[in-house]
């Protein structure tokens, strides 16, 4: 386990870990940078204004690191792929970049258009393609397309569902939304 935000600032700035916490004691009742360095020198063992940025800059750091750590140990195990390599890994690393790698297999990631094609039973359309550039798509396609339908509200049911659902459909009272399944301009 890596040392504590405290001892790791300690190290990094050169100073003594009493210096830190009381440093850190103040941050936290909300005393800004400004304000330690001009009055409350004595209880940061006399700290100037730049290592009191720093240290306030890398408080500041270190716990977002924290934080993301324990949300990708808490993302991982909810997924029961957490092993104890993994948490060692995790568990040590001290650079974020290299923490969101270790995370990255286990993200989860966003369908894309290529995600929903293939579950939609495209990747042979797409096959048949790449195999054969003289093939036209558009033939091709055509016969993976459901035949369209119609009902008795009109060509366009889907339209018609949304727009009903919207409470659009009470703005066209003449029914040239339902005949046609076209909003014009001038038809409402």
């Amino acid at each position: 386990m890596l040392p504590s935000i405290e001892q790791r600032l300690a190290k990094e700035l050169a100073v003594k870990l009493t210096q830190i916490l009381s440093t850190v004691q103040l941050l936290d009742e909300g005393a800004t940078v400004p304000f330690i360095a001009r009055y409350r020198k004595e209880a940061t063992g006399g700290l100037d204004d730049v290592q009191l940025r720093l240290l306030e800059e890398r408080l500041h750091s270190l716990r977002e690191l924290e934080k993301r750590r324990l949300a990708i140990i808490s993302a991982i195990e909810k997924q029961n792929k957490m092993t104890p390599e993994l948490l060692d890994a995790i568990t040590h690393t001290e650079d974020k970049a290299h923490l969101e790698d270790l995370y990255l297999p286990y993200r989860k990631k966003r369908r894309t258009k290529a995600q929903m094609a293939h579950e939609a039973g495209l990747q042979a359309l797409a096959d048949s393609l790449l195999n054969n550039p003289r093939l036209n798509p558009e033939t091709e396609a055509a016969k993976y397309l459901k035949a369209p339908f119609t009902t008795e509200e009109g060509d366009n049911p889907g339209v018609a569902d949304a727009a009903a659902a919207s409470g659009r459909r009470a703005a066209y009272p003449d029914g040239t939304f339902r005949r046609t399944g076209a909003v014009t301009p001038g038809s409402a």
